[in-house]
């Protein structure tokens, strides 16, 4: 572990990401389910084509370095072309990559994102080979190095990969912030098994009524912190209500800006928390900020393009605070 400067290994699968825009990707609602609409065998006009770099724990990653943290990614890659454009822009980033293993077995993710006129996007994906569920090649030292882990997207490997990075962590004395993706939502029940070990959740309000009983996004805070210590639920433009078992923050949209792209946004609002609160900031300095990388990452396409630097100067936001 450091002093000093946090130290955070994020852990888990990067993508390469082609966001496809078009005035012919136009939302239709059909009963409750919204769709765009793509016709076999007609040519559809793209206005605009954009590559950029994505996965949750690259994503993270990229937040981590840009707010002068000593960011660290770890995962399984190939000599694929994704997995060398993924590399590259984490390298370019400032994000220390020396934990990635390199094989010709593996290959990263490559996702063709369909952006609507909307905003809202859907994602053609392709997983990529990483590793499985033992964590195979992976070099788990790495966690009990760190102060923070921050795994997520863990592909393949799921749940036990989980296990096993939060027991080492555990072990290690690093501490564990849990932002679960698609394979760790799973298994509500085995993941909220973990919990205990874990001293950050952030998940929003339908994922974590998975985990805990509660209709209110205060009513889910306060039944998670009985098994981690620091709780987060988000509700989209509803906000979000975050709590240490101290105070109770609630706060609501950082600013009203033209959605372009969401993609990132969660990865953005959750790193951004840890971003502060590992520097010791306050509840709400950590939310405040994330809220504002989270508003930021909207506004661009792709997952990394609008993640906040260091010093940028914030507003301010509906945000309150009460004891616990």
């Amino acid at each position: 572990m450091t002093s000093g400067v946090p130290r955070i290994l994020a852990i888990g699968k990067a993508t390469q990401d082609v966001f496809l825009t078009s005035n012919e990707f136009d939302p239709h609602t059909e009963g409750k389910v919204v769709y765009t609409h793509l016709p076999l065998g007609v040519k559809m006009e793209v206005s605009n084509v954009t590559f950029a770099t994505g996965g949750n724990a690259s994503n993270v990653a990229v937040t981590f370095a840009r707010q002068g943290l000593h960011s660290e990614y770890m995962w399984t890659l190939g000599h694929d072309p994704a997995s060398e454009t993924v590399l590259r822009d984490l390298d370019v980033e400032g994000v220390e990559t020396a934990r990635v293993v390199h094989d010709d077995k593996y290959q990263a993710g490559y996702s063709t994102i369909l952006i609507a006129t909307n905003g809202e996007r859907t994602i053609l994906n392709h997983r990529g080979v990483s590793t499985d569920e033992h964590g195979t090649d992976l070099d788990f030292a790495a966690i009990t190095e760190a102060d923070w882990v921050y795994p997520t997207s863990l592909a393949n490997g799921g749940l036990e990969l989980l296990r096993r990075i939060v027991d080492t962590a555990e072990k290690g004395g690093t501490k564990v912030m849990l932002n679960p993706a698609g394979p760790e939502l799973a298994e509500p029940a085995k993941l909220k098994a973990l919990l205990e070990s874990v001293e950050i959740l952030c998940v929003n309000k339908e994922e974590m009524q998975q985990l805990v009983e509660g209709e209110t996004l205060e009513e889910l805070v306060r039944h998670a912190l009985h098994y981690v210590p620091v709780v987060i639920v988000s509700d989209g433009p509803n906000g979000v209500v975050a709590s240490d078992g101290k105070t109770i923050v609630r706060a609501g949209m950082y600013e009203d800006v033209p959605v372009i792209d969401r993609t990132g946004a969660g990865d953005a609002f959750a790193s951004g928390f840890l971003s502060q609160w590992a520097q010791g900031r306050t509840l709400m300095e950590s939310v405040l900020f994330a809220s504002a990388n989270s508003t930021s990452v909207v506004t661009k396409i792709g997952a990394k393009e609008g993640i906040l630097h260091a010093g940028v100067a914030l507003h301010s936001m509906p945000i309150s605070e009460k004891d616990f």
